[in-house]
Order: C-alpha cells, then sequence, then structure tokens
C-alpha cells in the first residue's frame, strides 16, 4: 500500500461467499494447527486482515450509495451487499464462536485485551442462520427509507431544493419564512405518510421475528447485544431517562421562556427553537473554501496532532460536504481499514450546523486515526455511545475559537450551542423511551405509535408547541428520525455522550490544556475497553451515576443566567 492514498485511489474488490469461505476454512485449520502463542498471534492478524478488508468493501458500497442514492450500480451494489452480508456475518460469528470457547482464551485475552471478547459474547448471540433472510431484507428495508427521504424534491421561494437544503431556511431572523420552511418540510412527509408508516411497520415486526427466533421475548434485548452494550442494561438505562425529565426539562423549559424574551414572542413555536434570537441564528461568514482555511487554522492552534490530521484530510480529499440532488441527507463519518483512511460525509447548507460538523465528525475521524494500531479489529470504533463522546466533545473544545466561523456573533453561537444540547438532551432520551415501547408492543397500529410519540413528547418535551403543523400535532415528528428506521436503540447514545462532553467543557472551562490531554488520550483508547471503564479513564463520571447530570446543569444554568 502507498504511503500516501488520496480518495480517488481507494478500491476495494468485491468478495464473493466462495473466496471469503475458504480463507475463514483456512483461517480455522491454522488456528487449530497452531502450537505456539506466536503462531495463534500469527493466525488472528490473518483473520483480522481479512475483516478490515471486507469492511473497507463493506463501507465504501455504502458510502457510494449514500454520494447519489439514484445511481444504478451504487444501488445495484448495495443490494449485492445486502445480500451477501448475513453470510459474512455467519462465518465471523462462527469463527468468535471458536475464540470464546478455545482453551487458550486465557492467553488470547491477554495478547488482545478483555473487550474483544465481551464484544464477541455479544455477537454470537446475535446471529443464527435462522434469521439470514430477515436481515436481507431489514437492511433493504432501511435502504428504501434512506432513498425516500433522498427523493424530496421541494419548490421553496422559487428553487428546488432537497431536505438537508431546506435546513437552511430555518436559521431565518424572518419568522415567516421559519413557519413555511416547516409547513413545506411536513407537507412531504404528509404526503408519503402511507410509505413511511409502511416501511416502520414491517421493520418492527421483522425485527420483532427475528427476536424470537434468537429465543428472545421481544427486540428490546437483542437490538442491546446489536449494539454491543457490554457494562448497563434496560433498568439503568430507565433511570437515566427519569433523571433528565428531573433534571434537565426544568433547565431547558426556561431556556425557552428566556428565548422567547429575546425574540420577544408570546409562543416559541416549533419553527422558532432553531433560532437564537431576533437577528437568526449565527451563520459561517464565508464560503466552503474559505471555512476549510478556518477550519485548519483553528486545529493547528489547538494541537500539532489535531492540525495535521485536518491537514492530511483535506489533502487526501476525504470529505464530501457539499449538498446535492440525489445525495442522502445527515452526515456521518467512515473508515477504510484497509487504507488507514477516515472519510467524513456531511450536507453543508450555510448554516451554523456546519461549523459543528467540522468539530463533531473531525471527533469520529480523530479517534478512528488515533486507535488505528491497536490490536483488534473491533477496537478502531468504540461502541456508539463512547464514539459519541470522541465527537461532541471536540464541538465543546472548539468553542474558543468559534471567531474564525462567525465574527462578531460568536458568543451567540457558543451560547446558543450550548442551550440546544440541554434542548436535546429530552429529545434523546424521548427517542429512546419511544423505541421501548414500539418493540414491546410489536403489534401496535401505525396510528397507536403515532399517540405513543405524543405522550413522550408530553413527558420529555413540555414546552413544544406546533401551531398549525397538523403532521407534528398527530405525532409524526419521529419520522425523520434516520436512527429510528435504521439504527434502532442508536440514539440515547448521543444524550449519555452528551453528559459526558459537557464534563468536558466544564474541565476545559477551568483547565484547558489537562481537558485536551484527556481528550485525546481517550481517542487513543478507541474502543479497547467498555463505556464505563473509557469513562473513568478520562476522570469522567458516568451519566448513570446520580449527580453527574447535576453538576453540568448548574454549570450551563449559571452560564445562561437562566
Amino acid at each position: 500500500m502507498p504511503t500516501r492514498v488520496d480518495f480517488a485511489d481507494i478500491i476495494a474488490e468485491t468478495p464473493t461467499l466462495e473466496t471469503v469461505t475458504a480463507e475463514y476454512q483456512v483461517i480455522q485449520m491454522q488456528f487449530n494447527q497452531a502450537q505456539t502463542s506466536e503462531q495463534r498471534k500469527a493466525v488472528f492478524q490473518q483473520w483480522d486482515a481479512l475483516r478490515r478488508r471486507i469492511n473497507t468493501w463493506s463501507e465504501l458500497t455504502q458510502l457510494r450509495f449514500h454520494q447519489d442514492t439514484q445511481n444504478p450500480e451504487s444501488k445495484t451494489a448495495l443490494d449485492y451487499y445486502s445480500e451477501l452480508s448475513p453470510s459474512l456475518t455467519a462465518l465471523e460469528v462462527d469463527l468468535k464462536r471458536q475464540l470464546i470457547h478455545s482453551p487458550h482464551r486465557a492467553e488470547l485475552e491477554q495478547n488482545l485485551g478483555r473487550q474483544a471478547f465481551l464484544l464477541w459474547e455479544a455477537d454470537i448471540t446475535t446471529f443464527e442462520p435462522a434469521i439470514a433472510t430477515d436481515l436481507v431484507e431489514e437492511s433493504k428495508l432501511t435502504n428504501e427509507y434512506t432513498g425516500l427521504l433522498a427523493s424530496a424534491k421541494l419548490d421553496f421561494q422559487g428553487e428546488q431544493v432537497n431536505l438537508s437544503g431546506l435546513q437552511a431556511y430555518l436559521q431565518s431572523k424572518d419568522r415567516n419564512i421559519r413557519h413555511q420552511v416547516e409547513q413545506c418540510r411536513w407537507q412531504f412527509f404528509e404526503q408519503n405518510q402511507d410509505r413511511f408508516d409502511e416501511l416502520f411497520d414491517r421493520l418492527v415486526k421483522l425485527r420483532d421475528r427475528m427476536a424470537k427466533k434468537l429465543g428472545y421475548e421481544n427486540y428490546i434485548a437483542l437490538g442491546y447485544r446489536r449494539l454491543r452494550r457490554v457494562d448497563y442494561t434496560q433498568t439503568e438505562v430507565e433511570g437515566y431517562r427519569d433523571r433528565v425529565v428531573q433534571e434537565v426539562v426544568p433547565l431547558a423549559m426556561d431556556l425557552i421562556q428566556q428565548q422567547a424574551k429575546r425574540l420577544n414572542l408570546d409562543t416559541v413555536y416549533f419553527w422558532d427553537e432553531s433560532v437564537f434570537d431576533a437577528e437568526g441564528s449565527p451563520a459561517p461568514i464565508g464560503d466552503l473554501d474559505w471555512m476549510l482555511q478556518q477550519a485548519q487554522e483553528m486545529f493547528d492552534a489547538m494541537h500539532p496532532s489535531l492540525g495535521s490530521f485536518f491537514g492530511m484530510m483535506v489533502e487526501r480529499d476525504l470529505l464530501d460536504l457539499q449538498n446535492r440532488p440525489g445525495k442522502a441527507g445527515g452526515g456521518f463519518c467512515t473508515y477504510f481499514p484497509t487504507y488507514d483512511a477516515p472519510y467524513i460525509f456531511a450536507n453543508f447548507n450555510g448554516t451554523k450546523n456546519d461549523v459543528q460538523v467540522f468539530a463533531h465528525e473531525i471527533g469520529h475521524a480523530f479517534q478512528m486515526w488515533r486507535s488505528r494500531h491497536l490490536p483488534v479489529f473491533d477496537y478502531l470504533w468504540a461502541t456508539l455511545e463512547s464514539c459519541e463522546i470522541h465527537s461532541m466533545s471536540l464541538e465543546f473544545l472548539t468553542r474558543s475559537h468559534m471567531e474564525k466561523f462567525f465574527g462578531d456573533r460568536a458568543d451567540g453561537f457558543r451560547s446558543q450551542h450550548l442551550a440546544a444540547i440541554i434542548l436535546f438532551l429530552p429529545y434523546g432520551v424521548a427517542v429512546d423511551h419511544f423505541q421501548h415501547l414500539v418493540y414491546a408492543n410489536p403489534k401496535a397500529t401505525p396510528q397507536e405509535r403515532h399517540q405513543m410519540w405524543q405522550q413522550l413528547e408530553a413527558r420529555y418535551l413540555p414546552w413544544r408547541q406546533y401551531g398549525d403543523l397538523n403532521y407534528l400535532n398527530k405525532g409524526g415528528l419521529w419520522q425523520d428520525k434516520r436512527h429510528i428506521y435504521c439504527s434502532p436503540f442508536y440514539y440515547i447514545d448521543y444524550t449519555l455522550a452528551g453528559c459526558c462532553a459537557l464534563q468536558f467543557w466544564v474541565k476545559a472551562e477551568e483547565d484547558y490544556s489537562q481537558a485536551l490531554a484527556e481528550y485525546i488520550a481517550l481517542c487513543d483508547r478507541g474502543g479497547s475497553a467498555s463505556f464505563r471503564e473509557l469513562v473513568r479513564s478520562a476522570n469522567l463520571l458516568s451519566p448513570f451515576e446520580p449527580g453527574a447530570l447535576t453538576q453540568v446543569v448548574e454549570k450551563v444554568r449559571s452560564s445562561l443566567k437562566a
């Protein structure tokens, strides 16, 4: 492999089941025949390299589809991946099972770390050949949902935009425009309600069926295992949600009242929540090329490692930031392990969110880059609630540099960013609670699911006012949250990480250099430990511990004078 690989040079051979099966057979045979620790280590490394190679292909295939959901070749390649994936999982699970039950497990744990075995023990409970065809169907349904969102062609103010492009208008200081944006946005969902409801209904029942085939009562326990949650349970999550209601919701209510005063409004409606004051939300004062330069200066000033890393990402064209027709919405970071190359996908639209992407997704990418030399492929990513600490914390660690992007409105951005995470925490746990209700009641009708969401909004988002947005008044807000359709139970992770990120903010206010050093050290550990162990290693308090939210809520209240 060349020392420098640009994105254009990244390729991945499409595997076949026959070739991969043959490789697995050789690996299993060699492991069984290995006589020494060194021989077993060499066989493990051979398997690890195979997994990295397959992962590079799967990530590149999925990225290509997201870059152009209307490209028939990308769709065909994605369908092939969906069809092949369960068979590849079966091969992987068989080998994990062999390693878990190996008489040499203690030796392997000493070399690789205990966390790998905890993850594999979770993995082997999430797959049996009986659900292989179900997994194919699940993948195709989630791809259909992604394609449905990307298909939106909305006429607004004389131009045709997609859902990502529409978001820019929500930052306007003109209240009528913000209102019209939400009307336009939710009209698309209302026009396609039957498809959204049908897709979700099929996904819920499919996942429930998979869970029962694997011996679970319902999908909830299987969902936790698929997310590799090895050191906390549903009970602890429920306790955390309750503490958000008790400690965060009151502050959120105060922030909304504070916002009403700034906007000189009697009622803050849903379309008002996205702006900070009468001037609208702060926006970057330059174009994309200018923002790339500002981001480079920011990361250079923060730490040499961050500066050189970001420079590498730009130089090697490892960023796809511009919104365009046919491109899937949202943003994410992926990684091509055979090239040691992170990659960031986003949809810039000229709003403050573009700046947050530089911090959030670079946080993910930087973590993977720092932990790329860890000995197990599973350690490249942390589990989701842990990896979101890296992204959300970097958002807070970049706060002192916001003048580079917003000029004299930097303080407004900082205040809005801080308030936004407080308003987000209740929403994030509402999404989680909703999914628990949905999968505990898989036979519920679409109408009953919308009613479930309405009940949870009353508990977690009591300030929310939808005005004349009838689709939202009927409980439809959750349908544009991709995680609910595509990655069940992956959303409370952002709130757990948010609690930790706020603690990094508190630490940075007291000793920035120390906070940044602890952050980089956390990135270095990658996924080599469980969530609670990683949190503890960074001298943070677990969100599941009483007092974790109390500390940060008090600090935010003081900072925002709420």
